[in-house]
């Protein structure tokens, strides 16, 4: 495993800090990491609520890379509830292909860091809507 998804993965788990915040509001069960085409590495955590208005904590990596004037990424990491790696749930894959739609069948996924099992995210979403 190269140090890029090492670093990837030690940020987003410190950026993992389950917290209630309201009664109808809770944060960081899951965190994530996307690494953007300049190489730097953008975090973020999911914020789930009663209502539904929440943000998949990779959503909420890629606003956090967007807000600071980037938008492509080669590579997502995801830490769940259970400290292990997975794979973005549909609509975060659906927002990462809208966000690179010529590009989108390359980007990396961590999907099992223990066993470094990568796979594209056109492995995961073959055939896109569009």
């Amino acid at each position: 495993m190269d140090k890029t998804w090492k670093k990837m993965y030690q940020l987003t788990q410190s950026a993992q800090n389950y917290r209630q915040i309201s009664a109808h509001m809770e944060a960081g069960g899951v965190a994530a990491a996307v690494l953007s085409t300049t190489g730097k590495i953008y975090v973020g955590v999911c914020i789930d609520t009663a209502c539904t208005l929440g943000i998949c904590a990779e959503r909420n990596a890629i606003f956090n890379m967007i807000t600071n004037g980037e938008n492509e990424i080669t590579r997502v990491l995801a830490i769940m509830p259970n400290g292990k790696t997975g794979a973005p749930c549909g609509a975060c894959r659906e927002f990462i292909v809208q966000l690179m739609e010529k590009d989108y069948r390359n980007i990396e996924i961590m999907v099992d860091y223990e066993s470094d099992k990568i796979m594209k995210l056109s492995e995961l979403t073959p055939e896109w809507w569009l």
